[in-house]
């Protein structure tokens, strides 16, 4: 599965449009990270803990996402964007989106 931010793929062609394709989750913040993060604040510097929470999110979205295209035929999705939203203090939504093509080399 090829994976594009933009519209075309160099080399290939699209033949076939399948549609908006999406894959999403929703992840909670633990209280004892959040007091290690609080902690990191007073220092400076990158806060691991959460660096790696969004990580595995975009991971799992982007197979979530993939595994959609898939089940529509797909074998590449263009145009893909990223999304974050808020839903409370302590959980965030990464959603990301593209539209499901089937391509073929030029």
């Amino acid at each position: 599965m090829i994976i594009a931010t933009s519209s075309q793929i160099a080399g290939k062609r699209i033949v076939k449009t399948f549609g908006v394709v999406r894959g999403n989750t929703i992840r909670a913040r633990h209280i004892g990270k959040d007091i290690l993060a609080a902690l990191k604040t007073i220092v400076g510097g990158e806060i691991q803990e959460y660096t790696k929470l969004m990580g595995e999110s975009r991971d799992q979205s982007i197979d979530r996402m993939v595994d959609d295209a898939e089940s529509l035929g797909a074998n590449a999705v263009v145009d893909v964007r990223f999304s974050t939203s808020f839903l409370m203090q302590s959980a965030a939504e990464i959603l990301v989106y593209g539209t499901a093509v089937m391509i073929e080399d030029e």
